[in-house]
């Protein structure tokens, strides 16, 4: 089964993009894919700002998303846009970081207004980089994400929507890597 990483780029220990996330990584594991989680925020942020991508940390992550079959993509909206956090990390990947990737983009934010993020900011970065297929994204409202002490969990009509675009995702991917499979 191929393999498929989530990079976060939410900056927040309790982010709500990452209670999203692992929905979808939980989805994909149901599945029967293998999933990685990068939280973007646990990388060195001198080593990131300064693309030190010889360094151990940067390193393990740059050779983690040249490794995965597909990637999830996933950033809360801050200033009509993706998070610096996510773009730093988009910055240091090479020219063709995902080429022939499979790549599903999730977003989250307050309003409904911030919903063409992912197709007006997110998805052109992601084509430069030479995703070989960027499926329809999702974004969800921060009010879907319901907080609770025991487990953050999303709003049943939240979570269909997502598992919708997850679905759809898994199977480009599995047509991706089948297509690309040696015979």
């Amino acid at each position: 089964m191929p393999t498929v990483l989530a990079l976060t780029g939410s900056p927040s220990l309790r982010s709500r993009t990452a209670v999203v996330v692992d929905h979808v990584l939980r989805r994909l594991e149901h599945d029967g894919f293998r999933t990685g989680h990068l939280a973007l925020r646990e990388l060195p942020a001198a080593d990131l700002l300064a693309a030190r991508t010889e360094r151990p940390a940067l390193r393990r992550a740059l050779d983690a998303v040249a490794a995965a079959d597909g990637l999830v993509v996933a950033t809360p909206v801050y200033k009509a846009s993706y998070t610096g956090l996510l773009k730093s990390f988009l910055d240091v990947l090479p020219q063709d970081g995902l080429a022939g990737k499979t790549v599903l983009p999730v977003a989250t934010g307050g309003s409904l207004a911030h919903v063409l993020t992912l197709d007006y900011a997110l998805r052109p970065v992601l084509a430069t980089l030479g995703a070989g297929h960027v499926t329809a994204g999702r974004f969800v409202l921060d009010s879907s994400v319901e907080r609770d002490p025991g487990a953050d969990r999303l709003r049943p009509e939240a979570e269909l929507d997502l598992y919708q675009a997850v679905d759809d995702y898994a199977a480009a991917l599995r047509a991706r890597t089948t297509l690309a499979a040696p015979h």
